[in-house]
């Protein structure tokens, strides 16, 4: 048995191999990885709340962009497919801009990060 299973998946077992290695892409991204530069400067209004100007607010861009960037590549490393990268990278920012909005709870946010790697996979299935 190699490394990675094959993306698509072909089986019902494959399937579920991708995304248990999407989804632990994502928590190890998302918590240990993340740390707390990006997870607070990703972060317009926490950012103009902390008032460091070793921080400035037009960072928030950058440091969102550089955080779904990891996650996206993550994606891409585990599927092998630029596109899904392509399509985390924006979904992955939409929905982490509606959270830093509180615009969405914690468990809304991570709730439709998982369902985006479900419906990778599925959709990989189907095509």
């Amino acid at each position: 048995m190699s490394g990675l299973p094959p993306f698509p998946p072909h089986t019902s077992l494959e399937a579920i191999q991708a995304l248990f290695l999407l989804f632990a892409g994502h928590a190890l991204m998302d918590y240990p990885l993340q740390g707390e530069f990006l997870s607070t400067c990703k972060n317009r209004h926490l950012l103009r709340k902390l008032q460091d100007p070793a921080r400035p607010q037009e960072i928030w861009p950058w440091c969102m962009s550089a955080h779904c960037l990891i996650h996206a590549v993550t994606v891409w490393a585990v599927t092998g497919c630029f596109i899904l990268c392509a399509i985390e990278f924006v979904l992955h920012w939409i929905i982490d801009f509606a959270k830093c909005e509180n615009w969405t709870s914690f468990t809304q946010d991570q709730a439709l990060h998982y369902l985006c790697k479900i419906i990778y996979v599925v959709a990989a299935m189907l095509l």
